[in-house]
């Protein structure tokens, strides 16, 4: 086609990559309308956002793709909404890939499901509960296992039937406390969860591998740099469990990995490796001691260093020789209390996700003044394991306080300590809890090496679930031998909204977003770079023959001046953008590549044929 005398020449490409181009009855594809900025709903903003903490947060308000309307929740704007849509279609391409079937639940739940597996109430204050007009009972979905549990039990009831995975892409809501970081954790989200049905374990352990490699699949097709770590099951219930952490120091999980052997787990999911016990025989005999004015590890160190205590054991005393006592208390989700005492190395702080971790589902509380003056055998800093187990109260403690351990710990008495209590001569635990922190340098339960500590969002989870939703709604079908066969469970999430956020925190730079192929809102942005009519001209030329290739394009025609132009499309982050000005009278045209920075001359009556090559690869 030609226009005030350039000519531009355009050649039917075959269509090639993931993306099926609609197509006429000759094979052509038919061109989508073009997106012009001068029409397109679109404000950008050259300054951050005031509560912006995190760079995906304010580039992508900065670059109009979505808009807060309450905290942690946020509208998609016409940019934003396509990615979103683009990185729904991988999920969805590779959920089919493996046989899963879409289905839409309502995300307006009633309470008995959730009360018949009694997570109406282990949810605690995440969940959003209301009632209608007659006062029932109902919430706005966090996750759908009790559903598609009832579902499947509606419709099947034959062996024969199974196995099936079923999965949407929907709509979640939970009441974050502290909802931050804009779509990375809000309080209503998209997400794709998928749920496998099997007649025995061999099949959920194929389905779950299934899960596995179409999640690599995603993320590798989006882009994201991803480790795989071994995980808690939570509220959710179930065995194996593993999450898909996205690398990001801006990440609220911290995960450890071993370099030399390859083990990967999140911190609540780390198993300490606990020492060989010791000989009970010889040990000398426990001590109290006046400590006046040490109610803090720190200062009992001091005293027992300057008290000769450091000859009992032949070297300096340590934190890692006292062992502290953490007063916590759990309501239990029949709504009792209990007061429980953790025992953990000196050196050691309790990690509150480890510790909920392994309390789950009861809540972990603080003890009150009230707590205290109601149980006045709890001395604040000289609280001992023997005071605790006298009055009742469960103790529990680190691994590494193994029989044979000898510490020094507090004697239940104001200003006083006991020296040399020996695990398993003086004291019995009640039990062991993973609660204090993982550190670098720890070993790895493998043995075979130290741990070292990332930050990571989480993008994926997946779960052997087990029985504990078919359990609850008696999902049986018929088997084989005509016996009733209870079917079990997996459950597997992926965040597709903060997917949105992951990609724009690992791949933006300092100009701004910079979006991969797969989950670009366009593949090209076109700038007109000046007011000659001529290359104003030529321009709609090149974006119609483009679009007439299947391309999505966005074309900046507006009036504004180039260095505006140039600035939002570096924010706004396509991965190409093509340039057309004043090289436009000598047959030339500029083709940017947004992630490499690199910039190349094209000539202008071959433009669209290169544009392709580099487009599709």
């Amino acid at each position: 086609m030609s226009r005030l005398g350039r000519t531009v020449t355009v050649t039917a490409v075959p269509a090639t990559g993931n993306r099926v181009w609609p197509a006429n009855a000759q094979g052509l594809r038919w061109a989508t309308v073009i997106t012009r900025l001068s029409r397109l709903f679109l404000r950008t903003l050259r300054d951050d956002p005031a509560d912006a903490e995190v760079p995906s947060h304010k580039l992508l308000v900065r670059a109009g793709y979505v808009r807060r309307i309450a905290p942690g929740v946020y509208s998609w704007l016409p940019l934003g909404l396509r990615v979103l849509h683009k990185v729904e279609e991988v999920v969805r391409e590779e959920m089919n890939a493996i046989g899963a079937q879409e289905i839409s639940l309502p995300a307006l739940l009633p309470r008995d499901p959730y009360e018949a597996t009694n997570r109406w109430t282990e949810y605690g204050d995440a969940l959003f509960r209301l009632q209608d007009r007659k006062g029932a009972d109902y919430l706005l979905g966090p996750t759908h296992e009790e559903l598609f549990a009832l579902t499947v039990k509606g419709e099947y009831n034959s062996y024969k039937d199974l196995p099936v995975t079923l999965y949407q892409i929907q709509a979640k809501y939970r009441d974050e406390e502290r909802p931050r970081a804009g779509i990375l954790r809000g309080r209503e989200f998209i997400m794709k969860d998928s749920y496998s049905f099997d007649l025995d374990e061999d099949g959920l352990k194929a389905s779950y591998n299934a899960h596995r490699e179409a999640y690599q699949r995603i993320f590798d097709r989006l882009g994201v740099k991803y480790v795989i770590v071994a995980a808690t099951s939570g509220a959710m219930g179930g065995s194996a469990s593993e999450e898909f952490l996205a690398d990001s120091p801006v990440g609220e999980d911290t995960y450890v990995v071993c370099r030399e052997s390859g083990y990967a787990a999140n911190v609540e999911a780390v198993v300490t490796a606990a020492p060989e016990p010791l000989p009970l025989e010889g040990q000398p005999e426990a001590q109290v001691h006046d400590t006046p004015d040490t109610p803090t590890i720190a200062t009992l160190v001091d005293w027992a260093n300057g008290a000769g205590i450091a000859e009992r054991y032949g070297r300096p005393v340590t934190a890692a020789d006292t062992l502290k006592n953490v007063m916590v208390k759990l309501r239990h989700p029949d709504g009792k209390t209990e007061i429980i005492g953790i025992g953990v190395p000196g050196d050691r702080e309790v990690d509150d996700k480890r510790l909920g971790a392994s309390v789950e589902p009861a809540e972990v509380e603080l003890l009150t003044d009230a707590d205290f003056a109601a149980n006045p055998f709890l001395v604040k800093g000289y609280i001992g394991p023997k005071g605790l187990q006298a009055n009742g109260i469960r103790y529990l403690v680190d691994p590494r306080v193994v029989s044979g351990t000898s510490w020094i710990t507090g004697a239940d008495a104001p200003g006083e300590h006991i020296v040399g209590l020996v695990a398993g001569r003086d004291f019995t635990p009640d039990g062991t809890i993973e609660a204090a922190q993982v550190r670098d340098g720890d070993i790895s339960p493998d043995g075979r090496g130290p741990l070292v500590s990332a930050r990571g969002i989480e993008i994926g989870h997946i779960f052997q679930l087990g029985y504990k939703y078919t359990d609850a709604f008696e999902v049986d079908v018929l088997g084989e031998n005509g016996k009733p066969v209870r079917l079990v469970m997996g459950s597997y999430g992926v965040g597709v909204s903060r997917m949105v956020a992951v990609i724009a925190e690992q791949q933006h730079d300092d100009k701004g977003l910079r979006w991969p192929a797969e989950a670009a809102p366009y593949d090209l942005h076109v700038v007109i770079a000046n007011k000659d009519e001529a290359a104003r001209a030529g321009a709609e030329d090149v974006v119609s023959a483009l679009n007439a290739q299947g391309l999505d394009v966005l074309f900046d025609d507006r009036t504004a001046s180039p260095g505006v132009k140039f600035k939002d499309a570096e924010l706004l982050g396509m991965p190409y953008v093509l340039v057309i000005g004043r090289g436009w009278a000598e047959g030339k045209v500029e083709l940017r590549d947004r992630f490499t920075g690199e910039t190349e001359d094209v000539p202008a009556d071959s433009v669209v044929e290169v544009v392709l090559a580099r487009v599709r690869g």
